[in-house]
């Protein structure tokens, strides 16, 4: 059986494409495939500003959202030293007032099965639940897809596949694409708890009442981070009560705990630090729900070609602090549908393969330089965390956020740093990242981190999408160089000195039983 595109996979980088196609193209055969029965939860709960509008205005969700998922407010940071003892001891970085563009927090089962509802709604054809066995690539003719389901082995063929198949990446491992990137070696455990503390919460309020008038938007539907040497945590509320809490960490810089189960492990880590033993004072894990993935960041060699593309975490990952994978979801899905839609309108596709595959692998790696080369380094540190949020989201609004809401959906086609117009902000995002992980060095190796982390506020009002707003970038930048001043000039001369050496390998932690 012949269709014009099979796409692999139904979760949302799939059903958004699918979507996209048949709201264009209605004559177009479009079939997704999936290979579960019913989507579970997953990581990359918490949306940004791209992939908000993507959602709401693109997708049409805007509804959905604020029936179904929480809103959120922003990014929050807490650290620690050993002077502190509670919550309201923590140094904070954060909003101080409610955000100004719409996003949110989101269980993915629940959006997922959304997203593929639609895209069924409008025409496209569903089989799950199916497993791909293989996909026989025929540049410029019909691809073949082999399932393996229910009925047994099945063979169709379609002018395009889209691979929208998450972390499997289907068509980069069988192709030999995929690429780890041992750069940047972080792994990864998570999990949703019941009875953590509302940060808004009565008890906490009158228990540190100064604490909680400094901030005037709601801290709990905020993705907080709790952080550390070398680690950092989201807290992710859900619809319900559940909260998401996982850890990422640099296996060059943190020491995992050894023995008991994954669940075990991960309490014990998160509880070293007196913000999380507090916040989870009253809490357990929700049984049969914990996770690990070691080794996070991996990019695809190629990402399209004529009659395929990768779409999503396919393609590439890089890492999940300041929640970027469904701002590169929205890209891959309006790109693809863009690509697929041009051939069948005839026209050449050789130049927009090459531009595609351009644009996501140069995005991806100048996103590397830019934000997480080396970023463990310094995450625990809260006086260089607060110079690097304030321009990483400065440059987010100035750089990437304006041109969807002010221009329109259209300019989603670019991933973050995909364009050529993103050097000027590549090369000073790089080299303060570079500067901020040397100073963290020196501060580790003389014995010196953590001396800001207690009793510090650094509450924002927030960047908006006038461009007047870039002289708030004026103050981080002077902080900046105030610190090189003052401290970064004893690593002038060493070449940013050298990363963290890694830490023994030990195996991968058992499933939690």
């Amino acid at each position: 059986m012949a269709y014009d595109v099979i796409i692999i996979g139904g979760a949302l980088s799939g059903a958004s494409v699918a979507t996209l196609l048949r709201r264009e193209h209605p004559d177009l055969r479009v079939l997704i495939v999936e290979k579960s029965e019913h989507f579970t939860r997953k990581v990359g709960e918490a949306t940004v500003e791209v992939s908000g509008l993507f959602l709401s205005r693109v997708l049409g969700l805007g509804s959905f959202l604020a029936e179904t998922q929480l809103p959120k407010q922003g990014l929050r940071f807490w650290f620690a030293n050993d002077r502190v003892t509670n919550l309201a001891e923590a140094s904070e970085i954060g909003p101080r007032y409610q955000v100004r563009l719409p996003s949110y927090q989101c269980d993915r089962a629940v959006l997922d099965e959304e997203v593929l509802r639609r895209a069924v709604a409008a025409g496209a054809e569903l089989c799950r639940p199916v497993t791909v066995a293989r996909v026989e690539l025929n540049p410029g003719g019909l691809q073949t897809v082999t399932l393996r389901g229910p009925a047994g082995p099945e063979t169709l063929h379609a002018r395009w596949v889209v691979d929208a198949s998450g972390p499997a990446t289907l068509l980069a491992r069988q192709e030999g694409w995929r690429e780890e990137i041992t750069a940047h070696p972080t792994a990864s455990a998570w999990g949703r708890w019941r009875g953590v503390k509302d940060w808004d919460g009565l008890d906490l309020a009158a228990k540190y009442p100064e604490w909680a008038r400094a901030c005037h938007t709601t801290r709990n539907t905020a993705t907080n981070h709790i952080v550390g040497d070398g680690w950092w945590s989201w807290w992710i509320p859900l619809k319900g009560g559940d909260v998401s809490v996982g850890v990422v960490f640099d296996q060059r810089l943190v020491d995992w705990p050894a023995g008991g189960s994954l669940g075990d492990r991960l309490a014990t880590f998160l509880r070293r630090h007196p913000v999380a033993r507090e916040m989870l004072a009253d809490a357990e894990l929700v049984e049969g729900d914990i996770n690990w993935r070691k080794n996070l960041a991996y990019c695809s060699r190629t990402f399209a070609g004529d009659g395929f593309v990768l779409v999503g975490d396919a393609g590439s990952f890089l890492d999940p602090l300041y929640s970027p994978g469904m701002d590169w979801i929205a890209a891959g899905a309006t790109r693809a549908a863009a690509l697929i839609g041009a051939q069948q309108r005839g026209d050449d596709v050789a130049p927009l393969v090459a531009a595609y595959n351009h644009a996501f692998t140069t995005g991806y790696h100048r996103a590397f330089d830019a934000l997480y080369r080396d970023k463990y380094e310094y995450l625990g540190e809260f006086d260089l965390v607060r110079i690097a949020f304030l321009l990483d989201l400065g440059l987010y609004y100035l750089g990437i956020v304006h041109s969807p809401y002010v221009q329109g959906a259209q300019t989603l086609v670019d991933p973050p740093f995909g364009v050529p117009a993103a050097r000027p902000a590549h090369w000073l995002m790089s080299l303060y990242n570079r500067r901020l992980a040397a100073i963290a060095r020196h501060r580790r190796a003389t014995g010196r981190l953590g001396r800001t982390n207690d009793r510090h506020r650094a509450l924002t009002n927030g960047y908006t999408l006038d461009r007047a707003d870039a002289r708030l970038l004026l103050r981080p930048l002077r902080a900046w160089l105030g610190l090189e001043l003052r401290e970064g000039w004893r690593t002038w001369f060493q070449a940013d000195a050298k990363p963290a050496a890694p830490l023994p390998a030990r195996p991968d932690p058992q499933p939690a039983t």
